[in-house]
């Protein structure tokens, strides 16, 4: 017998494309006030993060050096929720020892995902290592990871749009939206 998907749509709207423009933009003047006069490799974390890192760096003044650079990390699948199992798919090809990095990431809730990410990156000597996060899902957090910049604090809810997505649908859509059942 064929196991059958559960029908999932679109819900109702969290945040519209034009509040995550005004975020963004408020998050990158954070971001350029505290690193103003350095270097700063600016890591997106694939394929979630891609639209949400476009637009903060291009809201950043051309004078702030700014290299970008990769990763691929998978916890989720196509499930709604974390598996728990880290595992990173694409590393960055950057050398980030001495360096001021920032890392993008879409959404973060167990904090599983972050903390690993960001033990790892220790490792690599950065001169500083920042953390921007679109998305905070409080409710859902089981180990404390470092959230320097957070664009929305979330209810427990699963969200596509602006990046994310549910089993690679709905990733293009300008607003985050919940997802029903």
């Amino acid at each position: 017998m064929e196991r059958m998907e559960p029908d999932y749509r679109i819900g109702k709207v969290l945040f519209s494309g034009g509040e995550i423009g005004g975020r963004v933009k408020t998050l990158a003047d954070q971001i350029v006030s505290e690193v103003s006069g350095r270097d700063l490799l600016v890591v997106g974390i694939l394929n979630g993060a891609v639209i949400f890192l476009s637009d903060l760096v291009r809201r950043m003044p051309a004078e702030l050096n700014i290299k970008m650079d990769f990763m691929s990390i998978s916890s989720y699948g196509n499930a709604t929720t974390s598996s728990g199992a880290v595992r990173i798919l694409k590393d960055v090809n950057s050398d980030i020892e001495g360096r001021d990095v920032l890392i993008v990431e879409d959404i973060i809730d167990t904090g599983l995902t972050l903390s690993y990410l960001l033990n790892i990156m220790y490792t690599r000597k950065p001169a500083s290592l920042r953390t921007c996060v679109l998305l905070d899902k409080r409710e859902k957090r089981k180990v404390a990871a470092k959230v320097d910049y957070c664009g929305f604090v979330i209810p427990d809810v699963f969200v596509v749009g602006y990046g994310l997505d549910y089993g690679g649908k709905w990733r293009h859509l300008p607003d985050i939206c919940a997802v029903e059942c």
